[in-house]
């Protein structure tokens, strides 16, 4: 059995709810034309006037668009050594935003440096980073060997000593700000 009192009340109440926030809302309107404020008309006003047409704007209503964002896949990253040319690295494994993709060890762009110098990687874009590691394998064997630690860091720069006399595999993972996604760049590191 239904209780048709009760469903009658509550419409009621809806009813009376809708009512006084359509009052608020017109009595709103008043209040702004009372204190020099331009009125604002109605909505009912607005469609049951056919001549009523919207005012230009004078300018689009655009969300800015940052920089990375922008991008299709991480920024290229060089590294370099004091007084040296930048070498661009070999983008490896990535996501970015909502995209990404995978790809095994690889032996990188060739750079010569002195024993102990100081590598200093640099990105194309201004994009912040939280974190990175740097790690190296033997050029001989990269896909077989177990990567060594050469550094790892918050934020930048991103910088690491050389490794020892040699021919290396050298891989720095960045982990970039806004959850933007992480990214993996290669070397061949020819150390004199």
């Amino acid at each position: 059995m239904t209780n048709l009192p009760a469903r009658r009340r509550l419409s009621q109440a809806a009813l009376l709810a809708t009512g006084l926030l359509l009052a608020a809302c017109s009595s709103a309107g008043s209040i702004a034309s009372s204190q020099g404020s331009p009125a604002i008309p109605s909505a009912s006003a607005v469609l049951s006037d056919p001549t009523t047409e919207a005012a230009p704007s004078s300018s689009p209503m655009l969300e800015p668009v940052s920089p990375e964002a922008s991008l299709p896949q991480p920024p290229a990253a060089s590294i370099s050594v004091e007084g040296g040319d930048a070498v661009v690295g070999e983008l490896g494994s990535f996501t970015w935003q909502n995209s990404g993709s995978d790809s095994p060890w690889l032996d990188g762009n060739p750079i010569r440096v002195g024993t102990g110098e100081s590598l200093t990687l640099t990105l194309s874009e201004p994009v912040g980073i939280v974190s990175w590691t740097a790690t190296l394998v033997p050029q001989s064997d990269p896909a077989s060997a177990t990567p060594v630690g050469l550094g790892e860091g918050t934020g930048e720069p991103v910088a690491f000593a050389a490794p020892p006399a040699g021919s290396w595999s050298v891989n720095v993972n960045v982990w970039f700000v806004d959850n933007l996604g992480a990214a993996s760049y290669y070397w061949r590191v020819e150390v004199d």
